[in-house]
């Protein structure tokens, strides 16, 4: 974190999540296996961003926010990763699609490691839904919070299929 962010960690259904701002937009989210064990300090920060992230969280895990309007800038990222994260937002709740079809969304067929690639460091999981990509065989590959917090995601997200 920069010192000209601030961050306040958001207790999910699934654990907590430490959001990030910029006084500006969300850029960063880090699920609860990506936390540091000396980050869940006192120290919580407030903004309106990370209130709004909070709220639309809030409302997400409460089955009453399917889209998230909160501002995004991702605080890393090449070109090609945020063409990536852009397509992923694109993908319906309650949905899944496989690494293969998502390469051949944004017109690079045979990029399929990369777009594996891209996903993996994917800033704000969760609001950019990478945990809705799956192997082309329907398989729960890799997720950066652990295969069991994207079962548990897209078992959350069934509601609204």
């Amino acid at each position: 974190m920069t010192p000209s962010t601030l961050s306040t960690v958001f207790t999910s259904p699934y654990g907590p999540l430490q959001l990030h701002s910029n006084g500006a937009a969300l850029i960063r989210i880090l699920l609860p296996s990506q936390i540091p064990a000396t980050d869940f300090s006192n120290k919580q920060h407030s903004d309106d961003v990370l209130e709004q992230a909070a709220r639309e969280l809030q409302a997400y895990f409460g089955g009453q926010l399917t889209e998230f309007a909160i501002p995004l800038e991702p605080e890393t990222g090449t070109t090609f990763q945020r063409e990536v994260w852009t397509a992923l937002r694109q993908i319906p709740v309650g949905t899944t699609i496989s690494y293969c079809t998502l390469a051949t969304q944004i017109g690079r067929p045979k990029a399929v490691r990369a777009v594996g690639a891209a996903n993996s460091h994917n800033p704000l999981p969760i609001i950019v839904p990478c945990h809705r990509v799956i192997g082309a065989d329907g398989s729960l590959t890799g997720y950066a919070g652990g295969v069991q917090l994207k079962r548990q995601l897209l078992r959350h997200e069934k509601q609204w299929r």
